[in-house]
Formats: C-alpha cells, structure tokens, sequence
C-alpha cells in the first residue's frame, strides 16, 4: 500500500512533524517524492529535485511515534 502522509512525534496535533506526497520542501527546491516503510519498521522519506533525481532524505526509527496515513484508491 502506498503511504501517503506520515506524522513523526508523540503529540499528533500539536508537536508531531507531518510529511506528505508531494509536499515542497528545502525552500520549495525539492518535493517529496515517495513515503516507505522498510523491513524493520523505519521510515524512509524519498524527495526528487527539478533534474528528477531522487534521493534519501529523512529516515525515522520505528521506535519514535508514528502515524501512517495510506492513500486510498476505490
């Protein structure tokens, strides 16, 4: 399933940082390109420049508090 937002912190409304699909980040440089889990729990954070290059940006432990939004397609 594709995430599509995710929410790093233990206070959702109030202290969490939210990263979302397509968001402009990095003074509106870059978008975030993709959202994953990998093996472990981790969260992985992909951003993609104006030259298309992807790269890794931000990997969160699994042990932090986590929200997962998922896009829904029906």
């Amino acid at each position: 399933m594709d995430i599509r937002k995710v929410s790093i912190g233990p206070d959702f409304k109030g202290g969490a940082m939210h990263y979302i699909v397509g968001q402009r980040i990095l003074g509106d440089t870059n978008d975030i390109h993709c959202i994953k889990q990998n093996d472990t729990g981790d969260i992985l954070i992909y951003i993609i420049n104006n030259k298309n290059e992807v790269v890794l940006w931000k990997k969160f432990n699994f042990t932090m508090p986590i929200s997962i939004e998922f896009n829904i397609n029906f």
